[in-house]
C-alpha cells in the first residue's frame, strides 16, 4: 500500500487543479456542438498526435500491461509487436484519407454521420446500427477507466473501492463536461508527458536499485528464466499459435477506435499528419516498451508475489517502495493522466454520437446549436452514469475491460474504415451488414470458450466483418457512382 501523506495529496490537488482549469478555459471558448466534438477542425500536429496516443493508451499502459508483464514476461512482447504494427499503419494509411474524406462528405463530425454521408443512404439505419454499438462498447471502455481510477484512489488513500470509482468518475466528468473536444485533447497532452516520464523513470530506478541491466537480468532469470523467453509460457511450455494470433490481433483494433480517428478528423490540415505520425511512434515506443520492462522488473523487487488482478497494481507498488514521497505523488498522478486521457475521450465520443446520430437527426433536427451542445453535455453525465455502474465490481479487470471493448470497437467498424477509404465500390448494405456481423461476432465470440474459441475474439470478427463487406457489395448497387468517383478524385489528389 501507498503511504497517504501531505506530499501525495499536493500533488494530486494540483494536477486536478490544471486540469479543470484547461477545462474552463475552453468552457468560455466552446461556441456550438462543432467546437465540443471536435474543436472545429484546429488541432496542431503535436496535440494530434500525443493526444491521439494518449487517448489510445489509458490506465492499461501503467496498470493492465505492466501486470500483464509482471505475470507472463517476454510473452507481453507479442502484445507491443501488435500494437506498435497498428499504431504505424494507422497513422500511415487511415490518418490523412480520413481527415480528407470526413470533410468531404458533408463535413462529418462523427463516424456514423461520415458513414451515412459516405454511402449515401437516406435511412438511418447506419447511422443508429453505429451509434449503438459505439454506447455499447463505449460503456466498458470507459468503466475500464473508472474501474483504474477506483484501483488508484483506493490503494493511495485507503478508500473504499466504490467511493474511488465516485471519486474518479466525477473528476474525469468535470473537465469534459465544461470544455468539450479542445479541453480534452490539451489535457492530453499534458497527461501524455507525464505518463512517458512515468513510465521511462520507475524502471530505471528498478534496475538501478537491482546494480544495474546485467544484476536485473540474472535476478529475473532467479527467479524464473522462462520470464525472459518470448517463446514460452511462464511455466516452461510453448506459447501457443492461437496465443500469438491474438496477441498481435490487438494491432487490428486501431482502425475501429473512434476516440482515435476523432483525433484525425481534428487536425488542421491534413499536411501535417507526416509530423504527426513521428511523434506518435516515438512516444508510443517508448512507453510499450518501458511499460514492458517495468512489469518484468517488477518480479525481483515485490515480495510476496503479487497474485490475480492485483498484479495491475505493481507500478503503484514500484512507486510506493522506490520513489522519495516527495515525487511519489507525481508519478502516482500519472496514472491518473493515463486513466483520464482515455475516458474523457470516450465519454466525448459516446455523448457526440447521441446528439449527432439519435438525438439531433430523430428528435429536434431543427435546434439551435446551443441546445445541441448543452445536451451533448448533459450526455456526458449520462454515459458517465452508467459506466460507473458496469465498473462497481472491485474485482474487474483493467486489462479484460479494455480488451473486450477494444476488439468491439476494432472489428465492428476497422473494417469499414478501411474498405471506405480505399474501395469505390462499397455500398451501403454492404457496410451495414460488415458493421452488424463484426460487433456481433466479438459479443457471440467472447462468450464461447475452448478450442478455436480461445483466440483473441476481434481476429475472426474483423476477418467476418470484411469478407461480409465485399460479398454484400458485389451483389448491391451503389446509389450514385459519379459523385463516389468525384470524392475519390478530391481524395487522392
Amino acid at each position: 500500500m501507498v503511504e497517504t501523506n501531505l506530499n501525495i495529496l499536493i500533488s494530486f490537488i494540483i494536477y486536478l487543479s490544471f486540469m479543470l482549469g484547461i477545462g474552463w478555459y475552453f468552457y468560455s471558448r466552446t461556441k456550438n456542438i462543432s467546437d465540443y466534438i471536435l474543436g472545429g477542425r484546429k488541432l496542431n500536429s503535436f496535440v494530434t498526435s500525443l493526444s491521439a496516443q494518449a487517448s489510445d493508451m489509458s490506465g492499461w499502459l501503467l496498470l493492465g500491461l505492466p501486470g500483464y508483464a509482471y505475470i507472463a514476461g517476454l510473452e507481453a512482447v507479442w502484445l507491443l509487436i501488435g500494437l506498435l504494427i497498428g499504431t504505424y499503419l494507422n497513422w500511415k494509411f487511415i490518418a490523412k484519407r480520413l481527415r480528407i474524406y470526413t470533410e468531404i462528405a458533408g463535413d462529418s463530425y462523427t463516424l456514423p454521420d461520415y458513414f451515412e454521408n459516405r454511402f449515401q443512404t437516406k435511412s438511418k439505419r447506419l447511422r443508429v446500427v453505429s451509434a449503438i454499438f459505439i454506447l455499447i462498447f463505449f460503456l466498458i471502455y470507459t468503466s475500464s477507466g473508472f474501474v483504474a481510477g477506483a484501483k488508484l484512489f483506493s490503494s493511495v488513500f485507503g478508500l473504499s473501492y466504490s467511493t474511488s470509482l465516485f471519486i474518479g468518475g466525477l473528476i474525469i466528468v468535470s473537465y469534459t463536461f465544461l470544455g468539450g473536444f479542445q479541453a480534452v485533447s490539451w489535457t492530453d497532452v499534458f497527461q501524455g508527458i507525464i505518463m512517458l516520464a512515468a513510465i521511462v523513470f520507475v524502471p530505471i530506478v528498478a534496475i538501478s536499485i537491482n546494480g544495474g541491466i546485467t544484476n536485473t537480468f540474472f535476478s529475473i532469470e532467479k527467479i524464473n528464466p522462462n520470464l525472459l523467453n518470448m517463446f514460452s509460457l511462464k511455466n516452461g511450455e510453448t506459447i501457443p499459435l492461437l496465443t500469438i494470433i491474438s496477441l498481435l490481433g490487438w494491432g487490428l483494433g486501431y482502425y475501429g477506435q473512434p476516440h482515435i480517428l476523432a483525433r484525425f478528423m481534428a487536425i488542421e490540415n491534413s499536411n501535417k499528419i507526416n509530423r504527426s505520425r513521428k511523434i506518435a511512434m516515438i512516444w508510443v515506443s517508448i512507453s510499450l516498451i518501458s511499460a514492458l520492462i517495468l512489469g518484468i522488473v517488477g518480479n525481483t523487487i515485490i515480495s510476496p508475489p503479487l497474485i490475480n488482478g492485483d498484479s495491475e497494481k505493481v507500478f503503484i507498488i514500484l512507486v510506493d517502495k522506490l520513489i522519495n514521497p516527495l515525487f511519489s505523488g507525481i508519478l502516482l498522478a500519472a496514472i491518473l493522466s493515463a486513466i483520464m486521457s482515455t475516458a474523457d475521450s470516450q465519454l466525448l465520443v459516446a455523448s457526440s454520437s447521441l446528439v449527432e446520430d439519435l438525438y439531433k437527426p430523430f428528435l429536434r433536427p431543427r435546434a439551435s446549436q446551443i441546445e445541441y451542445l448543452w445536451v451533448g453535455r448533459g450526455f456526458v453525465i449520462l454515459v458517465a452514469i452508467i459506466a460507473l455502474g458496469v465498473g462497481l465490481n472491485p474485482n474487474s479487470s483493467v486489462l479484460e475491460l479494455v480488451s473486450y471493448a477494444w476488439a468491439g470497437l476494432g472489428a465492428t467498424f476497422g473494417p469499414i474504415v478501411i474498405l471506405s477509404l480505399y474501395w469505390k465500390k462499397i455500398t451501403e448494405k454492404g457496410a451495414l451488414i460488415g458493421i452488424l456481423i463484426g460487433g456481433i461476432t466479438v459479443i457471440v465470440w467472447k462468450n464461447i470458450s475452448g478450442g478455436i474459441f480461445d483466440l483473441y475474439e476481434i481476429v475472426p470478427a474483423f476477418l467476418f466483418a470484411t469478407i461480409a463487406i465485399y460479398l454484400v457489395s458485389l451483389r448491391t448497387k451503389i446509389l450514385d457512382e459519379k459523385k463516389i468517383d468525384s470524392e475519390f478524385i478530391k481524395l487522392n489528389d
